[in-house]
């Protein structure tokens, strides 16, 4: 199926309005109708990687970190952002041997989304492993005080249903690698 051809916005200039652990750039943009508007965005020099990894006694690994935004504690994948000299592959690797002290030996591609469209332009993906070496958990971030939990897939699967995941790139990981195969429930 096709998508019908519409018109694009026209991008006038843009400035870095401020630049940190994110980037946002102000851009005005001419709307189709001719209207002025502007449009602010979080780039990324980067993409971020994470990995739904089974064990072999059907339990996923997940990293449980408090979000600040969220105020809270939740469940999701370990992963994290890209290093300029590495593959996304590479990345998805190191992060999970900083993270949940796990190396994989072998990465299924899952997925490739982008978490918020509407306000970023940089994508996430996915993988799912069951093939890995137990690692030391490395990492040099104070803020990521990640633990490590295995779940079995029965109960996460409750937690799902009831709608206590919330961590995007989880959810999509989870329902690519079952329509995959990879995971029975």
């Amino acid at each position: 199926m096709s998508e019908p051809t519409l018109p694009l916005w026209k991008r006038i200039s843009q400035k870095s309005v401020y630049r940190g652990r994110v980037h946002i750039v102000e851009h005005a943009a001419e709307l189709p109708s001719g209207e002025l508007t502007s449009y602010e965005v979080e780039h990324s020099d980067t993409c971020s990687v994470a990995v739904l990894i089974e064990t072999p006694e059907h339990e996923i690994v997940l990293a449980h970190q408090f979000r600040f935004p969220l105020d809270r504690w939740i469940y999701d994948l370990p992963g994290g952002a890209k290093l300029k000299n590495e593959s996304i592959e590479e990345a998805a690797v190191r992060e999970c041997r900083e993270e949940v002290g796990l190396a994989p030996k072998k990465l299924h591609k899952l997925h490739t989304f982008y978490p918020n469209p509407a306000r970023t332009d940089w994508p996430a993906h996915l993988f799912y492993c069951n093939d890995y070496d137990e690692a030391s958990i490395l990492t040099n971030d104070p803020s990521e005080n990640v633990s490590k939990v295995h779940m079995k897939v029965d109960d996460f699967k409750k937690l799902v249903d009831n709608q206590e995941i919330v961590d995007p790139g989880l959810l999509i990981a989870w329902y690519a690698a079952r329509e995959k195969g990879f995971v029975e429930i």
